[in-house]
């Protein structure tokens, strides 16, 4: 019997507690070996595991969860938020009015709300949400101190497909001001940073600048500059067996893939997506950053960011959210929508 005494708890309404519940799940786990977990793994339907992919839609400074998703109607005046609430294709669920078109496809998504932090420092808040971490990060102290969890991932998992970044930012990677902020590899090393896109998908010439080669540059020359690296490197490769240049090795030769195959041209090209679907996540930076992510999951990428950026209302919130939440109801809507459809 393995067990963990994790104290007490309080039960749920069919009479487990956290406490049994985890229990249970250990006891479990703990009676099969590593390679039963893996021949049950490899039995499951389709015989390997689901692909799954993140797409994080971070709003950068943080709107207030009462102008959002938690209205709190019956609180006193001063403590809720300025909208109204409106009810859902979801029993028991209401979200902002601001946000009609998720109201409508409510029952493509969940609410996670028991995840919270108790700071309202922006720096030592978003450390925690985007590494976990807390490590006294403040406005005071604002270096990053801990990896990621996209470069986890990065780390981890890499892409889901070959030729295709595993981690990367749309349009940008930065936190708080900071590049590429609490997004970054920080100790795994920086090749586990986002892959930052830049450009505006918004725009019509959009371009990736880091997949557009130098100008007198073509094909046959890169690959002639990448034969002269390597006989190099195969001279030197007696003296160097560093775990540092396998590393790196690996790197350069994902890089390559990645500027010179045509998977990350394709994924990258939003302008082939049909106009009609452009419209409905939005004609705007956070619209087109959003369809364009949804474009690279597709591709093969494992973790990309979506940066909505401005969520500092210290003043004129009334205004700043009736321009900014529509636009994120939009694109939020849109995408559950494609994905489900897709």
């Amino acid at each position: 019997m393995f067990r963990l005494d994790l104290g007490q708890a309080s039960g749920y309404c069919d009479g487990l507690s956290r406490r049994s519940f985890l229990q249970l799940g250990v006891a479990g786990m703990a009676s099969a070996s590593l390679p039963q977990v893996l021949e049950a793994r490899a039995a499951a339907p389709g015989g390997r595991r689901k692909e799954t992919s993140v797409i994080l839609i971070w709003l950068d400074g943080g709107p207030s969860h009462l102008d959002l998703y938690d209205m709190k109607p019956d609180a006193p005046e001063e403590f809720r938020g300025i909208w109204k609430p409106i009810r859902t294709g979801v029993p028991g669920l209401d979200i902002t009015e601001m946000f009609p078109r998720q109201a409508k496809v409510a029952d493509k998504f969940s609410l996670v709300r028991s995840l919270h932090h108790d700071t309202g420092d922006h720096f030592a808040a978003g450390h925690r949400m985007l590494t976990t971490k807390d490590m006294g990060v403040s406005g005071a102290n604002a270096a990053q101190k801990f990896p990621g969890i996209g470069a986890i991932v990065s780390r981890e998992v890499g892409p889901r497909r070959r030729s295709m970044p595993a981690y990367v930012g749309v349009p940008q990677a930065y936190t708080i001001g900071l590049v590429p902020g609490y997004f970054g590899g920080h100790l795994l090393g920086s090749q586990y940073d986002p892959f930052a896109v830049q450009g505006d998908p918004n725009a019509p010439d959009f371009a990736v600048p880091n997949l557009n080669l130098a100008q007198g540059l073509s094909l046959d020359k890169l690959k002639d500059r990448r034969s002269l690296v390597r006989h190099f490197d195969a001279a030197r490769r007696g003296l160097d067996t560093l775990r540092a240049v396998k590393a790196m090795d690996r790197f350069e030769e994902e890089a390559f893939e990645f500027v010179t195959g045509p998977a990350a041209q394709k994924a990258f090209d939003i302008a082939k997506e049909d106009p009609r679907l452009r419209d409905r996540y939005g004609r705007h930076t956070w619209g087109q950053s959003t369809l364009l992510a949804r474009r690279l999951v597709e591709a093969g990428c494992t973790f990309v960011t979506v940066l909505f950026a401005g969520w500092d209302h210290h003043w004129d919130l009334k205004v700043g959210m009736e321009s900014a939440l529509p636009v994120v109801d939009a694109a939020v809507a849109a995408l559950f929508t494609d994905l489900d459809e897709r």
